[in-house]
């Protein structure tokens, strides 16, 4: 009796998960399950159903976290995993990422073992992470600790920690868009010219945090030139000089600096933000655009939209990925993957 009562309540979870997928339903699955199983506890279904075989319903979290990024301790982490995590939900095992022992490295074994892979870190550790579990079934969870935290202000998850570990319980799942550059994923932002230099100092300094990254910013503004680039969109071409591209899948690149204040992450498209050059004296009104979401209205940015995106520059040279800085080609190809990433987003998200 024991082992077909375990089988129901599995055929009843994976019922359940399918439908919370195919129905589009924003409801997480997985604080329904947890409700249901603390019913039967405290009811006199436990008669019935033993808690033995409601454990079933308990899906595995692993939580990866960053002990570098953002330039912010995290040494209390495990213990407010402990405290706020609901028990009901989850189990969870914790690990540290290392430089033997890398995020990606860490979330692809995961991948094989666990329900939801929870990322500790900032954008770039959301990065790692997610290029594990982009286009699968997997969940990705994320607890902002970075020095921007870009996507988890777009999703609308808490920056309080306490309240991001709670979320996970009681959260929805969305499927987001991704998207690659040359086959590497990203999920937020990735771009060329002047931010992906930035990147590329910013990564060589041993201070980090957003205060680091301004001051870096300031002291190279001044010395950066624009580019050329040649663009193919959607089998349409433009040729601009720019200081900065931008290619947007949420609208920030983080802190509430909103570049494309319409973007989306269900529409298919990239929006393709071409920062023109202008004086260094026009430097806080961009900044305020972006701040108060009017930047679409700049005569120095141009926004368009696209799912296949070809960019030629003059030589190779720098580029982000949701702000982490690599080295590349002169050429780029960047493609959308639609609906390619679940993810536990916050209750005020709309999508």
């Amino acid at each position: 009796m024991g082992k077909k009562r375990s089988r129901v309540l599995a055929l009843f979870y994976v019922v359940a998960i399918r439908r919370c997928h195919s129905t589009g339903n924003l409801k997480s699955v997985h604080f329904r399950l947890a409700k249901l199983k603390q019913f039967y506890i405290t009811q006199k279904y436990k008669y019935f159903w033993p808690p033995k075989h409601i454990n079933y319903l308990k899906r595995k979290a692993l939580f990866i976290i960053n002990p570098v990024s953002g330039g912010k301790k995290k040494d209390q982490v495990p213990q407010l995993i402990h405290k706020h995590l609901d028990h009901n939900a989850y189990e969870y095992q914790i690990e540290f990422s290392t430089l033997d022992k890398e995020i990606r490295a860490i979330a692809v074994e995961a991948a094989k073992h666990y329900d939801i892979i929870v990322a500790v870190g900032g954008d770039g550790t959301v990065n790692e992470t997610a290029s594990a579990i982009a286009g699968t079934d997997k969940l990705l969870g994320i607890i902002p600790y970075g020095s921007g935290n870009g996507l988890s202000r777009f999703l609308q998850i808490p920056m309080d920690p306490v309240k991001s570990i709670q979320l996970l319980s009681t959260g929805s799942i969305r499927s987001i868009d991704s998207a690659q550059l040359n086959g590497r994923w990203f999920f937020n932002m990735a771009g060329m010219g002047f931010d992906a230099h930035i990147s590329e100092v910013f990564s060589h300094t041993t201070r980090r945090g957003f205060s680091s990254y301004l001051r870096s910013s300031i002291e190279e503004i001044s010395k950066y030139k624009a580019q050329e680039y040649h663009l193919e969109i959607d089998g349409n071409v433009y040729d601009r000089t720019a200081f900065m591209l931008s290619f947007a899948n949420s609208s920030q690149y983080g802190n509430n600096a909103h570049v494309s204040p319409h973007a989306s992450l269900h529409d298919g498209l990239l929006d393709v933000c071409v920062i023109k050059p202008f004086p260094p004296y026009r430097l806080p009104e961009m900044g305020l655009r972006m701040l108060t979401k009017t930047s679409e209205s700049s005569k120095f940015v141009e926004i368009i939209r696209g799912r296949h995106i070809r960019v030629e520059r003059a030589t190779p040279g720098p580029v982000h990925l949701d702000g982490e800085p690599s080295i590349i080609g002169a050429t780029v190809q960047i493609d959308v993957i639609p609906d390619s990433l679940n993810v536990i987003v916050g209750p005020g998200y709309k999508g």
